[in-house]
């Protein structure tokens, strides 16, 4: 065999080792993709940057500090979290999380010119190997600013103790008050 053969093969040889722990490696992986509603009132949009963890009824769970650097799908030059707009997100994260996802933990870091934001909902579906597809509609319906009631940088919405017995993988789960407006 003469030393290009040798070296083609070698390059096969590693392409595939990395193909294979790439793959290995997503087994305990699940796609999390994110909606969000921010609210259409004025003032309602906002700079700041926002994270969300979310957790099943166990209490295990997925942070993500910076929805936008984490898996913003909008594009480079989109500006997210404007007054009325819905923003999606998608992202990697640990598989072992049981269906449904039931509580959700919004926060801002509050920097910015317009650090208020009102959310109107979260939705977040996810999926995986082996996992089937899971979808939970958290009703928000808050700001989350230090000059606009409640006062706080964060919003909570926790519906793991109302949980339907033999919950339903083919239905969305809403939590939250879906009639509420402000």
């Amino acid at each position: 065999m003469c030393i290009s053969d040798q070296v083609s093969a070698a390059l096969i040889l590693v392409f595939l080792a990395v193909v294979a722990a790439s793959v290995r490696g997503d087994e305990n992986e699940c796609v999390y993709t994110v909606y969000v509603r921010t609210g259409s009132m004025i003032k309602g949009g906002t700079d700041s940057k926002i994270g969300i963890s979310l957790q099943d009824a166990s209490g295990k769970g997925i942070v993500v500090s910076d929805l936008e650097s984490w898996g913003g799908l909008m594009g480079s030059e989109h500006d997210y979290f404007e007054r009325g707009a819905l923003d999606v997100f998608s992202g990697r994260g640990p598989c072992g999380l049981s269906p449904p996802l039931c509580k959700l933990n919004l926060t801002s870091d509050g920097a910015g010119a317009h650090h208020g934001w009102y959310c109107e909902y979260v939705e977040v579906t996810t999926t995986g190997p082996h996992v089937p597809c899971s979808q939970t509609l958290f009703y928000v319906r808050q700001w989350l600013a230090t000059d606009a009631p409640p006062y706080q940088l964060y919003a909570s919405v926790d519906g793991c103790a109302e949980l339907p017995g033999g919950y339903d993988h083919n239905r969305r789960l809403v939590i939250g008050d879906s009639s509420a407006s402000m």
